[in-house]
């Protein structure tokens, strides 16, 4: 097999941010300047042999996540590690063995490889989906709600606690741009599920802004003190889901009409 077609499906697989056996063959053939046609000539008709020619060469074409899963999860392990600084496009594309061009092609940019990471291991989908199909009492709710906020915080690698510590030290930094985009649809599905109940004279009419905050800032704060307590008071902590019904039902009580 020639290097030319081996280094062409290398580079189209960069570019699209695919292993070679997920990169159709007129990518290869325009990567390599031939059109398919020919390149399928020259591989005498199966694409079987280039990959076996890729595998030779010490590269795997394919078997492996797609970079975006390989990226994401790269993300993921260098924030809690090196701080959220550390997420350039350069260390995630060594973390998860492809090239920043792909990184590029599959994001767009560093922000759109971190809204993606973001939107993996914060707790806005399981809100949303939450707010798409609420249980109906405001007992199960709120139980759900601080469900999915423990399970944010406590999930390897731990992305939520370094994003905020990112922002203690960042107010202006990487981490409140984050938050900021995302703020508005934690808002928004918080809120449709707060409005509900205040509508059936389940819960007082307070502020929404004052509402959410009231219901997420004790076990949120619980979940990012919770390592630091543990190690200190060791087995007098209760378990996460204990924590998380003493505050439910502390909230439950602070609002009740």
């Amino acid at each position: 097999m020639d290097q030319d077609l081996v280094d062409a499906a290398l580079a189209a697989a960069e570019q699209h941010g695919k292993d070679v056996a997920d990169v159709p063959l007129n990518a290869i053939a325009a990567a390599a300047g031939i059109s398919r046609s020919t390149l399928i000539r020259r591989l005498g008709g199966s694409r079987a042999r280039l990959d076996e020619a890729v595998r030779q060469a010490g590269i795997d074409p394919g078997g492996r996540p797609p970079v975006r899963e390989r990226a994401i999860e790269a993300a993921a392990t260098l924030i809690p590690r090196d701080g959220l600084g550390s997420v350039t496009l350069e260390a995630v594309a060594a973390a998860a063995h492809c090239s920043p061009t792909s990184l590029h092609a599959v994001f767009g940019s560093r922000d759109g490889l971190l809204a993606a990471m973001f939107d993996r291991y914060v707790p806005v989908p399981d809100l949303e989906a939450l707010a798409a199909d609420p249980p109906e009492r405001i007992e199960d709710l709120v139980h759900a709600v601080y469900a999915a906020l423990a399970e944010a915080f406590a999930q390897e690698p731990r992305v939520l606690p370094a994003i905020f510590g990112d922002l203690f030290t960042r107010p202006d930094g990487t981490a409140a741009r984050m938050l900021k985009a995302n703020l508005p649809r934690m808002v928004a599905s918080l809120g449709a599920l707060l409005t509900v109940q205040i509508q059936a004279g389940r819960l007082r009419p307070l502020p929404l802004p004052l509402l959410i905050q009231l219901m997420i800032g004790p076990m949120a704060g619980h979940m990012l003190l919770r390592p630091v307590l543990q190690d200190s008071l060791g087995n007098a902590l209760p378990p996460v889901d204990e924590a998380a019904r003493t505050f439910a039902e502390a909230f439950l009580r602070a609002t009740a009409p």
